[in-house]
């Protein structure tokens, strides 16, 4: 993992939706290049990369209760 990604990996989902929709919007300029395209559509995947590896983490910790009140990872 390059330290562009660790940067990624210690910040919130709050902080990762952020930057993925000003990404979004600096991809929807009129001017922008064709080179500042792929950057910015690279930065994008990698940020939803990083966002739906801490949804499947979060998910993982989550506790389904049983029949009798007790709670169970899944």
């Amino acid at each position: 993992m390059d330290n562009g990604e660790q940067n990624l990996q210690e910040q919130t989902l709050e902080e990762l939706f952020v930057q993925l929709e000003e990404t979004m919007k600096k991809m929807e300029q009129e001017d922008v290049s064709l080179e500042d395209s792929f950057q910015y559509y690279h930065r994008g995947m990698d940020l939803l990369k990083v966002c739906n590896d801490k949804i499947d983490q979060v998910e993982k910790k989550m506790l389904v209760l049983d029949e009798e009140g007790g709670t169970h990872e899944f």
